[in-house]
């Protein structure tokens, strides 16, 4: 609280008055942009430019950088018209680091940019970097678990056909040994570590199949997005899977990698999340699991005591994070291909999620 405070005031005492005397009237986007970028420093992660033996310098990575944060402010569905509203907005574009028009980069050079970002994981360690730097400090009370389906312009893999070894039904005969059942992606994850497990999991495009609170199937062709959201609908950790990817394949993985970043007390999730393996992995990480009980195994159960039924309504924090994402900040403007590219266009809207979610705890 005392650092985003800080960051906070001297936006507002300092930095905005310089820029409304060097650049004129600043308007609530430009604010936003100013606000978000301060928070996230996107431009200290990346180099100034690749050092080449040859040929044509290179752009300066960190304006484009700044430009993609920028870009996820605004919801912008593509590049070439953020490229339009760079030439149109002097003062956005000097916010970026541009100064005149003709210093813009071409469409090819942001798409090139975008892919050495993707590589890098440039997202994913910027946001790893702030939640160290603002949460790992404190202690997060509740951390809401959830996915959300992401719509993807490409063609689905086809799925390879496994063929399990037939078993012999009954009883086995006197001295005869069977092969031992392969262990399941739960059970593997259970020992795994959560990059190893991270790794394992399906991560092409797919179609996935959900069912929504109407009770009826909705699928898509695309991947899903699964998000820890902590108090104050601070995202924590995320992952990009395949469409297909059940919820309870990606808890154990994502609970080892928020456990990993900050301290937490209490784990939500919903019934899809419901299994013995992801229940004890939440307690012996030193977490109380409020899962709410699968009725097609669990049926007759009684849900919980009062007061985490109570807790167990802050869970709708993810909820609300998946629409800010998707409605805001470029969830729904999926351009890209690949699950690279596809995961680092959602970091970078999570960037912008994160960054306001903290700035409103100090407004």
């Amino acid at each position: 609280m005392e650092k985003i405070a800080e960051i906070w005031g001297r936006v507002q005492r300092n930095l905005f008055p310089y820029l409304r005397e060097e650049l004129g009237p600043l308007t609530e986007g430009h604010e936003r942009v100013v606000l978000v970028l301060e928070v996230v420093r996107v431009e200290a992660h990346v180099r100034p430019g690749w050092m080449r033996r040859y040929g044509r310098r290179p752009k300066d990575r960190k304006a484009l950088a700044r430009a993609f944060v920028a870009k996820m402010c605004y919801n912008e569905a593509t590049t070439s018209s953020f490229l339009d509203r760079l030439r149109a907005d002097r003062k956005l574009r000097q916010i970026c680091g541009w100064q005149l028009e003709s210093e813009i980069p071409s469409e090819s050079t942001f798409s090139r940019a975008f892919e050495e970002f993707a590589k890098m994981e440039l997202a994913d360690r910027v946001h790893e970097a702030l939640v160290k730097k603002h949460v790992a400090e404190d202690v997060v009370w509740h951390v809401s678990r959830d996915s959300t389906a992401i719509e993807a312009r490409e063609k689905p893999v086809e799925k390879e056909v496994r063929e399990r070894p037939k078993r012999k039904r009954g009883r086995p005969k006197k001295g005869e040994e069977r092969p031992a059942a392969e262990p399941t992606r739960l059970e593997r994850q259970y020992v795994q570590t959560s990059e190893g497990a991270i790794a394992e999991l399906p991560k092409a495009c797919d179609v996935g199949t959900k069912i929504d609170s109407r009770g009826s199937k909705r699928h898509w062709v695309g991947y899903k997005f699964h998000v820890d959201v902590g108090d104050g609908g601070i995202p924590l950790s995320a992952i990009t899977t395949s469409a297909s990817v059940h919820d309870s394949q990606v808890a154990i993985p994502l609970a080892k990698k928020t456990a990993g970043r900050v301290a937490s007390w209490y784990d939500l999730m919903d019934s899809a999340y419901d299994a013995d393996l992801i229940h004890r992995v939440s307690r012996e990480l030193g977490h109380v699991p409020i899962i709410e009980p699968h009725q097609g195994r669990r049926k007759g159960t009684v849900w919980v005591a009062p007061d985490r039924a109570r807790r167990y309504e802050v869970r709708t924090m993810s909820e609300r994070f998946n629409a800010r994402l998707k409605d805001d900040c470029g969830g729904r403007n999926v351009r890209v291909r690949g699950h690279s590219k596809v995961h680092a266009h959602l970091m970078f809207g999570l960037l912008v999620v994160f960054s306001e979610a903290l700035l409103g705890l100090v407004t």
